[in-house]
């Protein structure tokens, strides 16, 4: 299991939801040191504090200890699933406008 990986996959998360080390580590109960020493590679986690991560970060355990690259299209849906959770109706519709829209353009160039 390559640690510095999964700290690197860490960091993507927290930085793509705008939150610092300090957030992430409080919202995990644990040390700003220990949070840095993970994303570093330089610790091991323990599996409470990676679901915990994973919780907070709004992705899925697996998407944090492997490459998103080998992620399953099921585990993809259930992502996008958590994402749409909390929409109401009218931002489910124009989400699901854009999501055609892409769909649409990427079956044009791939």
């Amino acid at each position: 299991m390559n640690y510095f990986e999964i700290g690197q996959r860490i960091r993507k998360y927290r930085k793509a939801m705008g939150l610092s080390q300090e957030e992430l580590a409080e919202k995990t109960g644990i040390s700003v040191t220990h949070m840095s020493h993970i994303e570093t590679g330089n610790t091991k986690l323990s599996l409470p504090v990676l679901v915990k991560i994973a919780e907070t970060l709004q992705v899925s355990s697996d998407a944090l200890l492997f490459d998103n690259t080998s992620a399953t299209k099921n585990t993809i849906l259930d992502e996008i699933t958590k994402h749409l959770a909390d929409c109401n109706a009218s931002q489910l519709m124009i989400i699901s406008d854009i999501v055609k829209s892409a769909c649409t353009a990427l079956n044009k160039y791939l």
